[in-house]
């Protein structure tokens, strides 16, 4: 068997920890080393009782959770779940693991947890497929990455996720925050078969590995539901050409 992963929850609503402890009771390799309720109270537990992944939220009493998280000099991995999505750039930027909003799911906590496998060499990393064409082996597009361009090859890349005035490029399991909209990706990225699944979502068809007429599967186990609007579409990308 191998070596549990030991995880501190840190979150001020007893209702938060007990939905948590609902939903991590399915993963056996998991072991809950303890509550806190405060940063100061996880801070001091952490002094003497390393772990290996702490579940925070980010509104807590006094000092948050992302304060807290600076003052760590060497944190364990972290996934952040928090009522609010416009501190998901600043948590990021400290590479927290993942990011989710409450109320949690176990099918979003489950694909947080494998991300947290993935970062502790418990679980083989997420191949990312190679693209079907030469075209697209070559192609690339050139975002903007705070203030720097960056070039992003299109075969790596998962899908493209609306966020406001932001874009999250998806590559395997790395997310990066574009300033961009999606609509100007969607022209850019057209010649090379991405396709709009949803108001939020474009997705390089190669990377798509299973799909059924409510949500599509990709490569870095991303589910995505499809809209109304774009059903028509999402088909045609198992339609043979």
């Amino acid at each position: 068997m191998s070596t549990p992963l030991k995880l501190l929850i840190v979150d001020d609503e007893p209702l938060a920890h007990q939905v948590l402890l609902h939903h991590l009771a399915a993963h056996a390799d998991v072991v809950v080393q303890g509550h806190c309720y405060s940063a100061a109270e996880a801070m001091a537990v952490l002094a003497t009782q390393p772990v290996d992944l702490i579940v925070l939220d980010i509104q807590l009493p006094v000092l948050t959770g992302l304060q807290m998280l600076k003052l760590l000099a060497e944190p364990p991995q972290v996934v952040l779940v928090t009522a609010y999505a416009e501190f998901a750039l600043e948590g990021f930027a400290l590479d927290v693991t993942d990011y989710l909003l409450k109320p949690v799911s176990g099918e979003r906590l489950a694909l947080a947890m494998d991300k947290v496998r993935r970062r502790a060499g418990l679980l083989a990393p997420v191949a990312v497929p190679a693209a079907a064409t030469p075209a697209a082996e070559s192609a690339h597009i050139v975002l903007k990455v705070d203030r720097e361009l960056r070039r992003f090859d299109l075969k790596t890349i998962c899908c493209f996720e609306g966020y406001g005035n932001y874009v999250k490029v998806w590559q395997g399991e790395k997310m990066t925050l574009v300033s961009a909209t999606l609509k100007a990706i969607s022209e850019q990225t057209a010649d090379y078969g991405f396709v709009q699944v949803h108001k939020s979502f474009l997705v390089n068809p190669q990377q798509v590995q299973s799909l059924d007429s409510q949500s599509l599967r990709l490569s870095n186990l991303q589910q995505i539901r499809i809209g109304e609007a774009f059903k028509e579409q999402a088909r045609r990308i198992f339609t043979p050409r």
